[in-house]
C-alpha cells in the first residue's frame, strides 16, 4: 500500500461528511422558503400592521444552486465514486481491465474540477451576499402592497435579494409575532452556516485532490520500481 493511501481515505470521508452538512443546510433553507416563507409575516408600522410576503419579487437563487451542485458533486462523484474506484483499483484482477483505469483517471481529474467548482461557489456566494449587504426594506412601499396569502400575494418589488440578505432586512422590522422572529433568526444562522461551510469544503476537497494525485504518483513509482527489480532479477538469473 502506498504511504498516502490512508490519509486519502480519511480526507474522502471528511469531504463526504462536510458535503452532507452543506447539502443539509441548503435543503433546509429551500424547504423552509417553500413552506413557511411562502406565506407572509405581520409587521407593525405606524400604529397598525401590514402583511409582508415572505419572499421578495426579485429573489437571487443561483448561489444556492451552485453550492448545492458543488456539494452533490463532492459527495456522490468524489466521495462515493472515489471509494468504489479505489476499491476496484485495489483488486489486481479488476485493475487489469481497461475501463477501470479509465474511470480511475477520470476520477483523478474530477477531484480537481470538484474543488474548483466549490471554490467558484464560495467566491460567488460571498460576492453576491456582500454586494447586497445593508439593503433595507422601504416600509412606505411594503405597507401599501395589497398582500394576500399564496398564491394571491404581492411580493416586495424593490431591489434584488439573496435569502440571507432579505431575512436580515426582515429582522430589522417590527415583527408582530415573536415566533416569526425566532424562526427567521434560526434560518439566517443556517444560511450563514451554508455560506461559511463552503470554506472547509473547498480546503478538504483540495486536500483530496492533492492526496489523490500524490497517491497515484507513489503507486506508479512503486510499480515501475517493481518492474525494474523483476527485470534485473531476470537478467541476473539468465547470466548465471
Amino acid at each position: 500500500m502506498a504511504p498516502f493511501s490512508l490519509p486519502l481515505y480519511v480526507a474522502i470521508g471528511l469531504l463526504m461528511v462536510d458535503s452532507i452538512i452543506e447539502l443539509s443546510f441548503v435543503s433546509s433553507m429551500v424547504a423552509w422558503l417553500h413552506r413557511r416563507a411562502g406565506g407572509s409575516f405581520e409587521i407593525a408600522y405606524n400604529g397598525s400592521t401590514y402583511s409582508l410576503h415572505g419572499k421578495p419579487e426579485n429573489e437571487l437563487a443561483d448561489q444556492g444552486h451552485t453550492s448545492n451542485g458543488a456539494a452533490g458533486t463532492a459527495f456522490v462523484l468524489i466521495g462515493m465514486g472515489g471509494i468504489l474506484i479505489l476499491w476496484m483499483r485495489s483488486r489486481p484482477n479488476m485493475w487489469q481491465k481497461g475501463f477501470v483505469k479509465v474511470l480511475y483517471h477520470f476520477w483523478l481529474v474530477m477531484t480537481v474540477l470538484s474543488a474548483l467548482l466549490t471554490l467558484s461557489a464560495l467566491i460567488f456566494t460571498f460576492i453576491i451576499t456582500s454586494n447586497h449587504a445593508g439593503q433595507t426594506i422601504d416600509q412606505s412601499v411594503a405597507s401599501q402592497l395589497d398582500n394576500h396569502p399564496y398564491p394571491n400575494y404581492v411580493a416586495y418589488p424593490l431591489d434584488s435579494w439573496t435569502p440571507e440578505n432579505w431575512f436580515n432586512a426582515v429582522l430589522n422590522l417590527d415583527l408582530v409575532h415573536d415566533s416569526d422572529r425566532s424562526a427567521i433568526d434560526l434560518r439566517v444562522h443556517i444560511m450563514r452556516g451554508w455560506r461559511y461551510n463552503l470554506i472547509p469544503m473547498f480546503i478538504i476537497g483540495l486536500a483530496v485532490a492533492a492526496l489523490a494525485f500524490w497517491d497515484a504518483f507513489n503507486r506508479r513509482k512503486a510499480a515501475r520500481s517493481g518492474r525494474g527489480n523483476s527485470e534485473l532479477a531476470m537478467k541476473q538469473g539468465g547470466s548465471m
